[in-house]
């Protein structure tokens, strides 16, 4: 099965083909860095870090760039209102931006282009567009002619006619039509400006994306990706005055994810229920919060809820305890070798033909308009199969050969859907407060003095003290005690 991809463009899924044979160019809207982001930002970015995981894992050679807003009307009025310069406020959540994403498990872009390194490319476009007859001059700022450009508003499917009905003031005096937009600002006090043809000022925020990205992929390339919200008006704005600029296509194929809600409600700052990243983390491993959003399409809408994140984390403690359970049958078993090719045929062994097929059925659900919802199902699916047969057949020999060949799937699976990074160890030891392995090693110990004495009640005593500590030991039949975490 090839890559289809939806394209928001077309609105169907199309056979993805590149410019050019073996490599992709995908250029995605950052944040724009003038507070914490959020889990609407983690939506978005970490299913385009998924797309860019994927085309690698299939052979494309990517060139993945993503870029930071760090001028704009936003950032300057958090300035003025801390009384501080608008380049510590863009400097401060550009950090704290890396900060949340790295600890997130985010791949770093090929290049991460910030709009004030740009401006010059930005009064350079401007000047063309004024050229071709596509923008105006009005008291030293510079509107783009909405009106000039037959095919505005194809890509969100709204029309000039019906946004003009719809349009209630001009939001600046100076713009001819409501529907048109700023490529240039003229200063005001206190504001950071730079030199134009125009006067002192600044860019507009739309034509930032379309000089960072043909200055890093070519007036024309792959794949353009953001938010739902991003469609109108900031899309339809890019390919308006990148198309009138260059006079070719913009963007192959444009992919849009989904919007998120806080149990079932939109998030605002109004309703006070915006969920930033540093705070998600405090309270969940960042695969988990991985396995929620990509649990669900990226274009479906996703509902955040406690709920939700705890059977995430269910599910990923599912994944991990498989893959501890078949290291620890090869490390008693050793390497099965070619023993995989003596299994038995798959109408007397299921189970085999499911684990063995789960780096195929991954990557069928993934071209399908990469569906990692379906793709997770599978993975589940495949889980259960060798949990199965580990528990049933009798050959060590035949559950070593599907231990390895499950974990040499599950590995590469893993990678592309930002899951089981971690040795299963360190994943099982992370949240727990108080207590670190040293302390939970000595409880467990003390705890099997406790059974060889026979004293029951206080052995029980240890296990339900660590159990409130999100610490819940298994008692193997080897007499062992392991232990794992569950927050």
């Amino acid at each position: 099965m090839a890559l289809a991809i939806y394209n928001t463009l077309t609105r169907r899924k199309e056979l993805f083909e590149p410019l050019e044979p073996g490599r992709v160019r995908m250029y995605v809207c950052g944040v724009t860095v003038y507070d914490l982001c959020h889990i609407g930002h983690a939506r978005a970015l970490v299913v385009f870090d998924m797309i860019n995981r994927y085309l690698r894992y299939i052979g494309y050679d990517v060139t993945y760039v993503r870029n930071i807003t760090d001028v704009d009307d936003k950032i300057i009025e958090r300035a003025q209102k801390e009384g501080v310069s608008y380049r510590l406020i863009a400097d401060r959540y550009t950090e704290a931006f890396h900060r949340d994403f790295d600890r997130l498990g985010l791949l770093r872009p090929d290049a991460e282009p910030k709009a004030s390194d740009y401006i010059d490319g930005m009064v350079e476009m401007i000047g063309r567009l004024i050229e071709r007859g596509y923008a105006y001059v009005a008291e030293d700022n510079v509107f783009y002619s909405v009106a000039k450009f037959p095919d505005y508003g194809r890509l969100s499917g709204k029309r000039i006619e019906e946004l003009v009905a719809g349009a209630r003031v001009k939001v600046h005096e100076a713009k001819r039509e409501p529907l048109d937009f700023a490529l240039w600002k003229a200063s005001r006090p206190g504001e950071p400006s730079w030199p134009s043809p125009w006067g002192e000022g600044r860019p507009g925020w739309h034509i930032e994306c379309s000089v960072m990205s043909s200055h890093h992929l070519g007036e024309t390339f792959d794949i353009h990706g953001g938010g739902l919200d991003l469609q109108f008006p900031h899309h339809d704005n890019e390919i308006a005055q990148s198309e009138a600029a260059t006079g070719k296509p913009f963007v192959r194929y444009w992919i849009h994810n989904g919007f998120i809600n806080i149990d079932k409600a939109k998030m605002s700052k109004s309703l006070g229920n915006i969920l930033t990243i540093e705070d998600i983390l405090k309270l969940h491993h960042p695969e988990v919060v991985w396995l929620f959003l990509l649990s669900h399409h990226y274009r479906s809408p996703i509902d955040y809820n406690e709920q939700a994140l705890s059977d995430a984390k269910k599910n990923l403690d599912y994944f991990y305890t498989s893959r501890e359970r078949c290291e620890e049958l090869l490390a008693a078993h050793g390497d099965a070798g070619g023993r995989r090719a003596e299994a038995r045929p798959a109408d007397e062994h299921p189970e085999w033909e499911e684990v063995a097929g789960m780096e195929a059925a991954f990557r069928d659900a993934m071209d399908d308009n990469f569906n990692s919802a379906l793709a997770l199902g599978n993975l589940f699916r495949a889980t259960g199969a060798l949990n199965t047969f580990l528990d049933s057949a009798a050959d060590e020999d035949e559950k070593t050969a599907l231990a390895e060949t499950f974990l040499t799937q599950i590995q590469s699976v893993g990678e592309v859907l930002g899951i089981l990074g971690d040795a299963p160890s360190a994943y099982f030891r992370i949240g727990v407060e108080g207590l670190d392995a040293e302390a939970i090693e000595a409880r467990i110990s003390e705890r099997y003095t406790a059974r060889q004495a026979e004293d029951w009640a206080r052995a029980d005593a240890i296990r339900d003290d660590l159990a409130q500590c999100g610490v819940i030991l298994e008692d193997r039949p080897d007499g062992t005690t392991v232990w794992k975490v569950r927050t």
